[in-house]
């Protein structure tokens, strides 16, 4: 019998998408820091919904038989602290899961801008009629910060749209996904040339901060920023300069340096931002995708085969 404890946040319902699982699984679903620390000693396989409270890393147990801790994300910051880093554990991800659901929310963001979705909305609050040229997003130059598996998605759609796309990565590369990859030593001579910058990297020590006053000031003023990446990869301090500067033209943000963003925040105020509450991948049915493509891994484990979707713990 394999043992399974399921982290859920306290206001999160049980994780859906399990009943797949051999009877060779025994699942232990947990919200509280007490069952939690009764639990992991003697887990073998531990799932990681909650994300926001802290609580795996307090309860981190000196002794253990974990094997595997999965991530129900696709980043794995929060699942990053010393003790699991220097466990030794495999850790795997929720890869592909989100990917297609956030690059139809880039290109939904991205239409947004082209055709000033925001300004038909503030105009009919109004009930004013107001004709406005609007701007084509076709030839139409995107810079996509992360050039992994949300960004390739993204690039894909994009490019179907008849707009180029050029990935940011840790090294230049060939990749059919995009028109061009390129090193993040080149990121800021390519801000200069992009109309749309779209964030879809993870958060690490060199993404933590990388939008600053220095990125905004290198983009063109008619660029618009789209972050689902990691809130803390933009300075929001500084953004809110940039736009109320005139640096660039707009952003459209579902990720912040802090979460749930502050009710009194400038950001919600102004008229070319577009806010939304870290849900740009959370397709209806999300949950259960999660919980299914845990299983089908869970049944390689139980195999011995390679789980996929692994995750350095020095990365």
């Amino acid at each position: 019998m394999t043992e399974i404890v399921v982290l859920v946040a306290q206001d999160e319902s049980d994780l859906p998408g399990l009943d797949g699982l051999p009877d060779a699984a025994k699942v232990t679903t947990v919200r509280e820091e007490n069952d939690l620390r009764a639990a992991l000693p003697d887990a073998e396989v531990l799932v990681v919904t909650d994300f926001r409270t802290g609580l795996l890393e307090r309860c981190w147990p000196k002794e253990h038989s974990l094997r595997w801790v999965h991530a129900t994300s696709a980043g794995v910051d929060a699942l990053m602290f010393p003790d699991l880093i220097e466990s030794g554990v495999t850790l795997t991800n929720a890869k592909g899961v989100f990917d297609r659901g956030i690059a139809e929310y880039v290109l939904g963001a991205t239409l947004m801008f082209a055709k000033d979705t925001l300004g038909n909305l503030h105009y009919q609050r109004q009930h004013q009629w107001c004709h406005r040229d609007t701007e084509l997003i076709d030839e139409r130059q995107v810079l996509v910060v992360g050039a992994g598996s949300i960004g390739g998605e993204v690039s894909q759609l994009l490019r179907a749209t008849g707009m180029k796309v050029t990935g940011v990565a840790r090294s230049a590369r060939d990749d059919e996904r995009f028109d061009q990859v390129i090193a993040n030593d080149d990121l800021f001579d390519a801000l200069a040339n992009a109309d749309f910058v779209v964030i879809t990297a993870p958060l690490t020590e060199a993404t933590e901060g990388l939008f600053d006053e220095r990125a905004f000031a290198a983009m063109k003023k008619s660029a618009r920023l789209i972050n689902v990446g990691r809130g803390p990869i933009v300075n929001t301090d500084d953004l809110v300069t940039a736009l109320r500067k005139g640096d660039i033209a707009g952003a459209a943000l579902d990720v912040f340096e802090k979460e749930p963003l502050p009710a009194r925040h400038p950001l919600w105020d102004m008229p070319n931002v577009m806010i939304s509450a870290h849900m740009a991948g959370d397709f209806i049915g999300w949950r259960r995708a999660l919980g299914e493509q845990f299983v089908a891994n869970f049944e390689r484990y139980l195999k011995d085969d390679e789980l996929f979707n692994q995750v350095p713990l020095n990365s």
